[in-house]
């Protein structure tokens, strides 16, 4: 190879490597890379029968990426409700989540459709047996503690008509 092949060479590698870092830096955060758990979302109150739940609100695709991922406790009264834009299939996997959680997949009305138990640092796919726009996490066993399953009806301002 003569000179200019090789310092042109040695110069594109350079700036590869600086651009894959510069990616790396910038992806990071929004492909939840950032393992630091989100803790700063708007929260709203879920009324169950008796019982209110704390949620956050993962609304953006960013947020409902990160979801409850990092985590390391939540209280028992807490959880996090991932709200998407149009009713469809949703599907849940818990890579880089710490806690074992429950999902409980909810309709436009607010009826829980089925839950779902799922296990920490796993890729299982637990997906809603319909069509929802609503998912909301809680500890593992929360929702069987309080005897609160599919045809339960969730009261809060963003479910429809009571």
């Amino acid at each position: 190879m003569n000179q200019l092949t090789v310092f042109l060479m040695s110069n594109l590698r350079t700036l590869l490597q600086r651009a894959v870092f510069l990616f790396g830096a910038m992806a990071a955060p929004m492909l939840g890379w950032a393992q630091e758990p989100q803790t700063d979302l708007q929260r709203m109150v879920i009324q169950a029968g008796m019982f209110q739940i704390n949620a956050q609100i993962a609304q953006t695709p960013q947020q409902r990426q990160i979801g409850l991922m990092f985590r390391k406790e939540m209280p028992a009264h807490e959880g996090m409700l991932f709200v998407f834009d149009e009713p469809q299939k949703q599907c849940f996997w818990m890579k880089n989540t710490l806690l074992p959680l429950t999902a409980a997949f909810v309709d436009d009305e607010g009826v829980i459709v089925n839950t779902a138990d799922m296990k920490p640092q796993t890729t299982d796919s637990h997906c809603s047996d319909k069509p929802v726009r609503f998912v909301l996490e809680m500890n593992q066993g929360w929702f069987a503690k309080k005897k609160i399953g599919k045809g339960y009806k969730l009261k809060s301002a963003v479910f429809g008509p009571k």
